[in-house]
């Protein structure tokens, strides 16, 4: 798993990344940010359960990704079926090729814990 988060936060503009139960509670982590793993656990949990919510509320379809531009970074809150894969990258990333590399991220994710 920590293997994943490594080759993915290898991708330009990514500068860290981890994976989240759907509790918040982080299950792995490879943050190069200053900002505290249990606080974005917390974080990615709580937006992506109301956005969730709202979802069903609406009768549409299950949430697949979350993106929050701020000015100083990227946050991508995805689901992994595993739980939330949490993506955080530079402002002025390339989002295609971040898009890209977290459907492969989730792809490999989900191999592993079938084995």
């Amino acid at each position: 798993m920590y293997q994943i988060l490594d080759g993915l936060n290898k991708t330009s503009g990514i500068t860290g990344s981890m994976l989240v139960g759907n509790d918040g509670i982080v299950i792995a982590a490879d943050l190069n940010t200053q900002i505290e793993e249990d606080t974005i656990g917390a974080l990615a949990a709580s937006i992506t359960s109301n956005i969730q919510k709202s979802l069903d509320r609406l009768e549409s379809a299950p949430l697949t990704q979350v993106t929050i531009e701020a000015d100083n970074a990227k946050l991508f809150f995805c689901d992994a079926k595993i739980g939330i894969l949490v993506v955080i990258t530079e402002p002025e990333v390339n989002i295609g090729l971040v898009r890209l590399e977290i459907k492969n991220a989730i792809s490999r994710l989900i191999k592993q814990e079938a084995f």
